[in-house]
């Protein structure tokens, strides 16, 4: 059973994680810390931002569309009002499997603890913007 998803919500959502992105990581913003910490050049000749902007479309649409459901889910099992069931979802998620993860990953690989604080606070604040797209627009017949 597919829980009930207002898929132009997720669509919403998936298009938010990318401006986030692209605000979170420009260079006036934390693009230059991160790209220092992250050891990247983001000037070097001939790369190309294509296949990483698609990959990361993609998987934003995947966490969009599975916060949509989660959050519909946790709803039904919880009550209350959809727009909170979907904040608490949302960050639920992000702690227990992205937040966990990133630690997990940069701490075997050495990465610099800032580097990992960086990069998982640009994915709470994706997180719960995604999830005030999803609750303030819960499928129909949900609320």
């Amino acid at each position: 059973m597919v829980p009930e998803i207002n898929y132009w919500a997720v669509l919403l959502a998936t298009a938010s994680s990318m401006a986030v992105g692209a605000i979170w990581y420009a260079r006036r913003v934390f693009g230059t810390r991160w790209a220092k910490l992250a050891n990247v050049d983001m000037d070097r000749p001939g790369a190309s931002a294509v296949m990483p902007l698609v990959v990361t479309l993609i998987v934003s649409f995947v966490t969009a569309w599975v916060l949509a459901g989660a959050s519909t889910i946790a709803w039904h099992f919880y009550g209350g009002g959809y727009l909170m069931a979907a904040l608490l979802t949302a960050v639920i998620l992000w702690a227990g499997f992205t937040a966990a993860r990133f630690i997990t990953h940069d701490a075997f690989e050495g990465r610099p603890s800032s580097l990992t604080v960086l990069n998982i606070g640009h994915e709470l604040v994706t997180f719960v913007v995604m999830g005030l797209i999803i609750g303030v627009w819960p499928p129909a017949g949900t609320v």
